[in-house]
């Protein structure tokens, strides 16, 4: 890139000005991670738009790492976003309006431009794929207060879960952690997602017909189109994006609960996989091989959770 072509991304791009980091935190935005040197101070050439900053602190030698601790931010043009190292040594705090307007003043006149690592642009594209129904609105209906995601603040998610072996013992050992965390961390409250039952519990309707809501749950997605996200199916997307974003980059324990429901559910929903079906074989000439199995559900051939055939040795005489 020669010299004119990135003064003007420079420009152009926003930045993060990050004061006084330690040295060996490991520090991300979207899909790249930085290991803090004695230089680094923050981002520059950073796109428009929503993006999801990560950070891990350490011990002096780089060899031990804290939970991760991330949040989202939605940055303008040109925008400067400064945040410096707390006094405890913990975290990234926001500076008084004071400083705010004298670093940004500084990053703007290029005082740090030698300091900030450019923002990969190369790999925008990805992060992209992964956060295209993200916006500003969606960001604030769902951070927590404080705006921090982190599986500190969550020792209890799995409390009245329902929990696969190996999520009992990351619930087990959250909660022999639990000494290690001070009150106030243990006061901030999670994110705020869309409640979605795992089982579909209903008065006044027959056993059978129960049964069939949760084998085909597509009942319960169009209801909570209708009840959480006003029928606009962005939102819900959104949504999804978002726990698998904080959940990839942020090690949040609570997003990828939300994420793993979100994925039960869609799978769940029969009615509307078959509509999905028709809908891509008539617009986009889809073909799709399958093979009934004669239990009403069709399977690919290949497919290893396909129903299986088992013959049973016959009875012997003796």
């Amino acid at each position: 890139m020669d010299a004119d072509t990135a003064l003007e991304l420079v420009k152009k791009g926003a930045a993060l000005l990050f004061l006084d980091v330690p040295q060996h935190t490991l520090l991300g935005i979207d899909t790249q991670m930085f290991s803090v040197g004695p230089n680094f101070k923050g981002i520059k050439m950073i796109p428009p738009g929503p993006h999801i900053i990560y950070y891990s602190s350490s011990n002096r030698g780089g060899s031990e790492f804290s939970p991760m601790i991330g949040f989202f931010i939605d940055l303008n043009p040109s925008e400067v976003i400064i945040r410096k190292w707390d006094q405890r040594g913990e975290r990234l705090v926001k500076v008084s309006e004071e400083e705010e307007e004298r670093y940004t003043l500084a990053v703007q006149g290029l005082e740090f431009d030698r300091y900030l690592g450019p923002y990969t642009l190369s790999q925008f594209g990805e992060w992209k794929m992964l956060s295209n129904y993200i916006t500003k609105s969606t960001i604030e209906r769902i951070e927590p207060i404080g705006a921090e995601i982190t599986v500190i603040h969550e020792p209890d998610i799995l409390e009245n879960s329902h929990k696969t072996v190996m999520e009992e013992a990351l619930s087990e050992q959250l909660k022999r952690s639990k000494i290690l965390i001070s009150d106030d961390k243990l006061e901030k409250r999670g994110c705020y997602y869309t409640k979605i039952p795992r089982l579909i519990k209903q008065k006044g309707i027959l056993g059978q017909e129960l049964t069939f809501l949760n084998l085909d749950k597509t009942n319960l997605l169009e209801s909570i189109l209708m009840k959480d996200y006003g029928g606009v199916e962005d939102l819900l997307l959104a949504e999804l994006q978002f726990a698998f974003v904080a959940f990839l980059m942020g090690q949040s324990l609570e997003a990828f609960l939300q994420w793993k429901a979100f994925i039960n559910l869609l799978f769940g929903c029969t009615e509307a996989t078959r509509k999905l079906k028709e809908l891509l074989e008539r617009s986009l000439g889809w073909v799709f091989q399958t093979e009934n199995m004669g239990d009403g559900i069709c399977y690919d051939e290949d497919d290893e959770f396909a129903p299986a055939v088992v013959m049973l040795d016959e009875p012997s005489d003796g």
